[in-house]
């Protein structure tokens, strides 16, 4: 029988590496890994987190009013009382905690004593520690803090819970993700993925220590022999994976050393197989319902959109013909068919379409198998945010700049008349301030920014004139699409935004399992 792996899922957000490991199906059509318990402090997060769970339990038949319900069909059940002991197991597994308190070392320690006994050493850990306190922005921000001093941010020795963790439960692996801000944070001078990589390294010793490695795609390994590597080799380039989307994050892989001495490790890294196909935004968008965007100011029906669409198009059409982009007539005569085609009785006038779970048929197979689900009949998480009017002009014209070029317009790019009232909008600093999500490219990185306004994140169908919604987020993010994000709007982008593409997590998963088990 084929050994089974407890997984421990700390950090967890909304279950983006856990539902890649509990995802993945081993030769024998067999999940090798389990959940054993996950770990996540945001409310909306953690109740994403344990839906999720609950769904698991019930393997390839999860109940028809789960269906129901992401197809807007009901409002959400009691999953207690119609489901008892799969909701008590979920509520078991999906723990609401904060890491770091001694009550809740406690209480985690006594769960990690069960796994022991039950599962021995066949157990992994992953997660990541919060990335605030090492991503680029974040640091920018901390500076503007007063008093702010870098060594009292406990943001920054979260990891260490993690270790403390490792320590414990000695699992046959580990996974630990970050943001790439990680490589060039420093704390008193010192490098801090310096300090993180020692550490792990200092958890056990001999055969209970680890290996670590660092993730690359291919079949011959790398240029390196030995276990020097830089911390730039840590960094795993989503888009590479056939992930619709460019997400550079770290990623270190611990492997136990009894484990390593028997495992076909290539060059001290851990490799993923090649086979996944490039992935665009088109791949994954462009077969979605088409939608409008709201309005945010005075009423929000058709009528008022298509007001608010006017007049940007007229806004358009009376730029300056001496403007500094030379392919401006070409931009006024596409927001010109535009309206005149929000005008027929096919374009859609609403902010939310039901609509079947599609994707282009360009898509890769594999990428296709894992976002669809045929029971879907309606896209969940998927209505339009609504902007302001003057949003709507730039969104426009960014779009159908995008769409004649290929490329998201710079500032310098946008006509003086379109321009925000931004004292720096020509610095330099902001020169991707409107960002269109093009059709033929993987998408630019899916922040939490998102969760604030959708000005990185402008749809490329100039058509729909709006941002992405949450279910597009998630699928750039590769989320299936039954997997269902709760909380309020913002905090469902904000999910999104801060989680490990579980298409992504898949593969690592499959790595980690082809090190653990042999022969598999």
């Amino acid at each position: 029988m084929p050994e089974k792996f407890a997984v421990v899922d700390l950090f967890a957000g909304p279950g983006g590496l856990g539902e890649g490991f509990s995802g993945f199906e081993n030769s024998f059509g067999s999940n090798p890994f389990s959940i054993a318990f996950s770990v996540e402090k945001d409310p909306a997060a953690h109740s994403t987190l344990r839906l999720r769970s609950f769904f698991r339990q019930f393997g390839r038949n999860p109940p028809a009013e789960y269906y129901d319900f992401i197809n807007g069909k009901i409002k959400e059940p009691d999953w207690d009382a119609l489901y008892p002991q799969h909701w008590d197991i979920a509520c078991t597994e999906a723990l609401l905690l904060e890491l770091g308190t001694e009550s809740v070392r406690r209480q985690l320690d006594s769960k990690i004593e069960v796994i022991r006994e039950r599962y021995g050493g066949n157990t992994v850990v992953i997660g990541g520690p919060p990335c605030q306190a090492y991503s680029l922005v974040g640091r920018a921000r901390n500076r503007g803090v007063n008093g702010y001093v870098a060594r009292e941010d406990g943001r920054h020795f979260l990891y260490k819970e993690y270790i403390r963790i490792l320590e414990r439960l000695r699992p046959a692996a580990f996974v630990m993700e970050n943001v790439k801000g990680i490589l060039s944070s420093k704390i008193d001078g010192e490098a801090v993925f310096t300090q993180v990589l020692a550490d792990l390294r200092g958890v056990g010793t001999g055969e209970d220590s680890y290996t670590l490695l660092p993730i690359t795609k291919g079949s011959n390994g790398s240029h390196l022999q030995n276990s020097d590597y830089a911390p730039s080799d840590f960094i795993v380039r989503s888009e590479e994976f056939g992930v619709p989307q460019a997400r550079h994050r770290v990623i270190v892989v611990g492997l136990r050393n009894d484990l390593a001495a028997n495992s076909q490790i290539k060059n001290h890294r851990l490799l993923i197989k090649n086979g996944v196909e490039r992935t665009t935004v088109l791949n994954v968008l462009k077969a979605m319902p088409k939608q409008r965007s709201g309005v945010s100011k005075g009423h929000d029906d058709y009528a008022s959109w298509h007001a608010a669409v006017s007049q940007a198009v007229e806004k358009i059409q009376r730029l300056p013909t001496n403007a500094a982009v030379s392919l401006l007539k070409d931009i006024q005569s596409r927001a010109s068919s535009i309206l005149e085609k929000t005008c027929s009785e096919s374009f859609t006038t609403a902010r939310f379409v039901p609509g079947a779970s599609l994707v282009d048929g360009s898509c890769s197979s594999q990428l296709q198998k894992w976002i669809l689900d045929q029971r879907i009949q309606t896209l969940a998480n998927n209505d339009t945010r609504r902007h302001m009017p003057m949003d709507l002009a730039r969104y426009l014209y960014a779009a159908i700049y995008s769409e004649i070029t290929g490329v998201s317009p710079k500032s310098t790019d946008f006509p003086s008349e379109l321009a925000p009232a931004h004292k720096n909008w020509l610095s330099g600093k902001f020169s991707d301030r409107f960002r269109v999500q093009v059709w033929h490219q993987p998408a630019t990185t899916v922040t939490s920014h998102i969760s604030k306004d959708g000005h990185y994140f402008i749809h490329p169908d100039p058509e729909q004139c709006r941002s992405l919604t949450v279910r597009e987020a998630a699928r750039l993010q590769t989320f299936p699409d039954n997997y269902y994000f709760k909380g309020n709007r913002t905090e469902q982008y904000v999910q999104v935004g801060n989680a490990v593409p579980p298409f992504l997590a898949r593969q690592i998963a499959e790595a980690v399992h082809s090190l653990l088990v042999v022969d598999s």
